[in-house]
């Protein structure tokens, strides 16, 4: 009788083409998820809006004011349908973030410091410079605006890939990437100022049990075939519960407990023991397998419900609109998200491709660049979650601040639109020869030519 087993011969390492290659075709799957993802973003905005500003207004604010309540013997607990939206549907997102930067960290081209600097730079600059802009606009205007200083530091990762997918389908993939990148780190950098500078009422006991799952849940997660002898596709029934209490006991100690979402991912391994390959083929690490059963999640039920529950804003008529866009909140928003989004991102990588050894990512001009910066001035969705933690959800600062977040990122979407869509009719030609595969070998020449030198 023979029997076959597995063979104990380590795979072969990948060449650097055929890294790139794969590294290509994970961002190309994250744009079209992300493209569906901002068309339900989108229209769940435009329902927000039209029903905030509609007959059916009350019953609509009602709803999101509305408390669910949950009893067990002598313990209570409270949570407002918009917190729901906020606290619990956007962790989600911001958990999917989070396998992101680490993905790339870890196993994407980001793992070479000299790449990573760039747009982590970049990111910075598109953090610091906004605040500082909005800062300058409202400084006259008391503590009270200048608490919503960090509201257009953020990039929305759904709409940016979504307008560069939809008008940028010639552009350089290594475009893409770094303003994936950006994004991801943009949100992270803003996760955390939600930590430090949003967090009012600290509970510490409770801070102390989240960080104990935490542990637990990452033990688990990095050993889970030992202590449960599961497949990687079923790891999840058992870390699911786990992050749920990381994610109420966050929750409960003041702390926004979207950072909880952030921190259960970079807990998550990115690569299987035993190498990427088994001798059947990829084997898919625990993050990839999460990315692909949460982000429909994410992408079509978190971030458009989170959406509509925040982005409904009562204009209250022409007046009330043009009110509000002068108002030196909504002007240091706009100006933050389309000025400063632009120059901190373009300066800082300026400044740090000075350096010896750091340049723009190949393929990428400063034109394009300009581009990217002008798209990363969607902040959307975490900038609307930072205005309701600044002024309080529905009260007249955050409507204000809610229509700054609109006008700005609808005129950065705009602008980025015409120069990103400008520069995609000029790669249009030379995406068609970077398909080539002349010798047959199922990867593009073009991830193939530079091997040698890689």
């Amino acid at each position: 009788m023979t029997t076959h087993s597995s063979p104990t011969t380590p795979p072969a390492p990948l060449s650097p083409g055929e890294e790139r290659y794969r590294e290509s075709l994970w961002i190309e799957r994250i744009l079209s998820r992300e493209t569906v993802g901002g068309v339900l973003l989108l229209a769940a905005t435009v329902l927000a809006l039209i029903v905030a500003n509609s007959p059916i207004a009350g019953d609509y604010f009602g709803l999101r004011s509305t408390y669910l309540q949950v009893s067990f013997g002598d313990l209570f607990w409270e949570i407002s349908v918009g917190k729901i939206a906020a606290d619990g549907l956007l962790a989600i997102f911001f958990f999917l973030a989070g396998l992101e930067l680490k993905r790339e960290f870890v196993a994407g081209e980001l793992r070479d410091p000299r790449k990573a600097l760039v747009p982590v730079v970049a990111a910075v600059g598109g953090v610091v410079v906004p605040a500082v802009i909005f800062w300058i606009i409202a400084r006259n205007e008391g503590p009270e605006i200048l608490r919503g200083w960090a509201i257009p530091v953020a990039t929305d990762i759904a709409f940016a890939l979504a307008v560069l997918a939809v008008v940028g389908t010639a552009l350089p993939m290594a475009l893409r990437t770094f303003l994936l990148t950006l994004a991801v780190v943009d949100d992270l950098l803003a996760i955390g100022i939600i930590a430090f500078f949003y967090t009012d009422d600290l509970a510490p006991w409770y801070l102390v049990g989240s960080f104990a799952m935490l542990a637990v849940y990452g033990l688990l997660a990095q050993r889970y075939q030992e202590f449960f002898h599961l497949r990687a596709a079923a790891a999840w029934l058992i870390l699911l519960p786990i992050g749920v209490i990381v994610w109420f006991l966050m929750f409960s100690s003041g702390v926004h407990a979207t950072v909880a979402g952030v921190l259960l991912a970079f807990t998550v391994p990115v690569r299987r023991k035993g190498g990427d390959e088994d001798g059947l083929g990829p084997r898919k690490g625990l993050a990839e397998i999460f990315e692909h059963r949460y982000r429909p999640l994410s992408a079509g039920v978190a971030v458009p419900v989170f959406a509509f529950f925040s982005a409904g804003v009562a204009v209250g008529g022409w007046d009330g609109f043009v009110g509000a866009i002068t108002s030196p909140l909504a002007i240091g928003i706009v100006v933050g998200l389309v000025v400063g989004k632009t120059v901190g991102i373009t300066l800082a990588t300026w400044l740090v491709t000075r350096l010896p050894g750091f340049s723009l990512p190949r393929g990428i001009q400063w034109v394009d660049l300009l581009g990217l910066s002008l798209l990363a001035g969607m902040g959307f969705t975490v900038s609307l979650l930072i205005s309701e933690l600044a002024f309080e959800q529905g009260s007249p600062l955050d409507d204000v601040g809610k229509v700054g977040i609109l006008i700005g990122s609808l005129i950065a979407a705009a602008l980025a639109a015409v120069l990103l869509g400008s520069r995609n009719r000029r790669y249009r030609r030379q995406l068609a020869q970077e398909q080539v595969d002349a010798d047959g070998d199922g990867i593009p020449d073009v991830y193939q030519k530079d091997t040698a030198t890689s």
